[in-house]
This record gives structure tokens, sequence and C-alpha cells, in this order.
């Protein structure tokens, strides 16, 4: 299979035995390197500050604005280098769904709110319908670094997670039947995983009550592990590797990273 290729060697994508947690932060990594002038610069242009004595309704407020600017801003492009700087993201103007990702996580974390990631293994098939010409070359299995942002006082009986928040539950709390208009996120056509996030739930667990006529807002069917929780998506790339090894990246990048999602 072409797509086995494609990806790092010598990585054993299996779950740690008795699962991890992580307490997350809001220090600087390589790829949230929130305290770039260009990062900084654009959360002064969101116009909000976040202060910790803030309850909780505020941070999330703060992080929905965050999410729609990003959504506005950074292009969607089909990136597969998942360990880009956000600086460079904001340079370029475009970015994966996870480089945007990342981009709310550094505003995040200079808002002072900390994030961490849930690594997920996805399956490579959860992609097809954006590449139906090029199924051989999509690989077999996607790493994905899930956001979560720590909220203190967050409601327990809205979030099961509290006080994490994951970013499939920032625009709806979990168990909310969300997608009742244009139904839940198909992976198909312009809209990516990122902008979905503000109108239908994304859930990888099955836990959330999807509408009764519409069941594509349950995407664990494409979940094939859960490697737990990280300090940062830095730490989770580190140990598990990005999607793509190295020379495909390499290969890949000047061609997909410049391609609007969608086309």
């Amino acid at each position: 299979m072409v797509s086995t290729l494609l990806t790092p060697r010598g990585r054993d994508r299996q779950a740690a035995v008795g699962g991890r947690d992580a307490r997350g932060g809001t220090a600087p990594t390589r790829i949230l390197d929130r305290g770039h002038p260009r990062v900084r610069s654009v959360v002064r242009s969101l116009g909000m500050a976040v202060p910790e004595r803030e309850g909780p309704a505020a941070k999330v407020v703060a992080l929905r604005h965050a999410h729609r600017w990003i959504s506005a801003e950074v292009r969607p492009v089909y990136s597969v280098e998942e360990a880009r700087p956000v600086s460079r993201v904001l340079r370029l103007g475009r970015g994966s769904c996870s480089q945007r990702m990342a981009v709310l996580e550094a505003v995040a974390r200079t808002w002072g709110i900390p994030s961490r990631v849930r690594g997920l293994v996805v399956d490579g098939t959860f992609w097809y319908p954006r590449f139906p010409r090029l199924r051989r070359l999509v690989p077999h299995q996607v790493v994905l670094a899930w956001p979560e942002f720590r909220i203190d006082g967050l409601s327990e009986a809205d979030h099961a997670a509290a006080p994490w928040l994951p970013v499939s539950e920032l625009f709806g709390g979990t168990g909310e039947p969300r997608g009742r208009i244009g139904g839940g996120f198909t992976n198909a056509g312009p809209e990516t995983l990122f902008e979905a996030l503000s109108r239908t739930s994304v859930d990888w667990d099955g836990a959330t009550a999807c509408p009764a006529s519409d069941g594509s807002c349950d995407l664990s069917a494409y979940l094939l592990t859960d490697l737990g929780r990280f300090d940062s998506r830095d730490e989770l790339f580190a140990q598990y590797g990005q999607t793509l090894c190295a020379p495909a990246r390499l290969l890949a990048e000047p061609v997909l990273g410049r391609r609007a999602a969608g086309l």
C-alpha cells in the first residue's frame, strides 16, 4: 500500500498502558511561539484581554472570538507541516486545520489560558472524500493534535471533562444535539474541520446526541487509537511523529501547502 510508505518508521502509535494525563500550560513552545511579535500583534488586533479574574464564560467567549478571527484571516490549505511554528503560519496567512488549531492555542496561552492536546490516531479513510482520485496516497493513519483548554469554574453539568474544555465543545456543551442545519461534518466540500466546530458537534468518542436524521457528528468509528493527553503538541509529535515522514513532507508541502481546502 503506497500510503504506508509515506508515514514515519519505528513509531509505535499505541496508547500507553494505563493511559496518560497532562497538566498543559501557558509557556511558549517551538510550535506555540506565543512570544513572537507576530503572535502578539494578532492578540492585540483581537481587541480582547482575558485577565485571570475573568469568569469562565468570558474566557469561552474570547476563545470563540479568536476562532472566528482565525477562520476569517488564515486561509485553509492542505499543509502537511504540522510542527510549523504559529508565527510562520500567520506570516504565510494560510494553514491546515492542525496549524490553525495551534494558532488558537497560542492565543489562549497568551491570554493565560492553559492548553494541552489529546493525541488521536484517525483512520485515513476519513479524508477520502477530499481526495477521491488520490486515495492510494492518503496515509492510512493520521495523527491529530486535538486541543483542550483549562477553564476553572467550567460547569461539570455541561462539560464532562471540566475544567478542561475540548475544542469540540467550544461552541456547545457535551451531549448537545448540534448540526441540525446542514447536518454534521462530512469532510467534503469547502468546509474544513476547523470551521465546522462553530456549527456542529465533532465527536470522537460517540458521546454526543446526534440529530436522529443525521449521525455524522459521531466520528468515533474513525478513531483508531487514543494516545492520551500531552502538555503540548510539540511533545505529541516528538513522541509519535507527524502524519507523514520527513521526505514525504518535503515533496508534498510545495503542492498541498498552497492548495485551498475543498479543491
